[in-house]
């Protein structure tokens, strides 16, 4: 697949449109290469299993992990998903009395109606919620020095509560982390703790320079993605020699389209679904790198852990633990 159609290199001005459009060509074509059977393929994995992943990443070979994760990473940790039947966020907006459920992260629709945005922000809001094995997983993949970086699509800072700093996370859809003021000309930021204190007092916040709204510094619809997601994929994918997918239904975009940018060796699928991941092969005779694990995203961690001789002692997120890792025989 990317293996067989490398990435041209991209200049450092080139626009957030260029570089999405680039990810749907890389994904083209290696669709075409990977149907057609063309070029040469290099295969790192003893087998197409976990066990071949696990004996991969101990070989001392795998030196640049890339994480992509979505919310399904965060489930276990009480945060509902957005698109579940039932129990999906979107499925239990009726109270909010939206025209349609994703009118809650619509952005011209929360500068005329900013309450619903707000009264769900306080159910959900960042420090009521403890990270989940997948996160202190790969708080352990840079501890052990081999996390190139973390790409998310989650809001929750969850992956920084457990120990991931700045550097290792491309936050695609933003963060509670910080906030700005939504006016063109001021763009005031402001703290995590400020903002809180603004809706748990049930004010809608309001910026002290200007009077606008205060917005956290998450992505809504009709906005742009952070520079530094365009800008780092294009250092980061081209050395990534594991990619590891948890926990996304990768059906948004242009966050799905870091798949097609993947132009290493070795894909691996952590989750309960795989019939997401477009272009990949598991089980065709010309597979030779992709390696699906079904099973909850936590279960697959500790499963892969395992292997790696890795131990987590772990209590529920509920009882207020702290997941514990230590290598084996330390």
């Amino acid at each position: 697949m990317l293996v067989l159609f490398p990435m041209q290199e991209q200049s450092d001005d080139s626009s957030e449109d260029e570089a999405a459009g680039d990810t749907d060509m890389d994904f083209l074509r290696n669709l075409f290469s990977s149907a057609l059977g063309l070029g040469s393929a290099e295969k790192v994995l003893d087998e197409l299993t976990l066990d071949g992943v696990a004996r991969y990443i101990n070989s001392g070979k795998c030196k640049n992990i890339i994480c992509m994760v979505g919310a399904g990473i965060s489930t276990s940790a009480g945060i509902p998903d957005f698109r579940s039947p039932g129990t999906g966020l979107y499925a239990n907006l009726q109270k909010y009395n939206l025209p349609y459920p994703e009118a809650i992260f619509q952005i011209d629709y929360f500068k005329k109606h900013p309450e619903p945005f707000f009264a769900l922000a306080r159910e959900l809001y960042p420090g009521q919620f403890k990270p989940t094995i997948c996160h202190y997983f790969m708080k352990m993949l840079k501890d052990k020095g081999i996390l190139r970086r973390c790409y998310t699509q989650n809001i929750d800072t969850l992956e920084r509560v457990a120990g991931l700093e700045g550097d290792d996370l491309i936050e695609a859809h933003g963060t509670f982390y910080t906030s700005h003021c939504v006016s063109f000309c001021c763009r005031k930021e402001y703290s995590l703790e400020w903002m809180k204190e603004k809706i748990f007092s049930d004010d809608i916040p309001k910026c002290d320079k200007c009077s606008s709204l205060v917005k956290p510094d998450i992505v809504f619809f009709g906005e742009n993605l952070p520079a530094r997601f365009f800008t780092s994929m294009k250092m980061d994918f081209p050395r990534c020699d594991l990619l590891i997918v948890m926990g996304t239904s990768l059906q948004v975009q242009p966050f799905a389209s870091l798949v097609s940018r993947y132009c290493s060796s070795t894909f691996t699928f952590l989750s309960e679904h795989r019939d997401r991941c477009k272009g990949m092969d598991f089980d065709s005779d010309k597979a030779y790198r992709d390696v699906a694990h079904i099973s909850t995203c936590d279960d697959g961690c500790l499963a892969l852990a395992d292997l790696l001789g890795w131990k987590v002692s772990y209590m529920s997120p509920s009882k207020d633990a702290v997941l514990f890792w230590r290598r084996c025989g330390e």
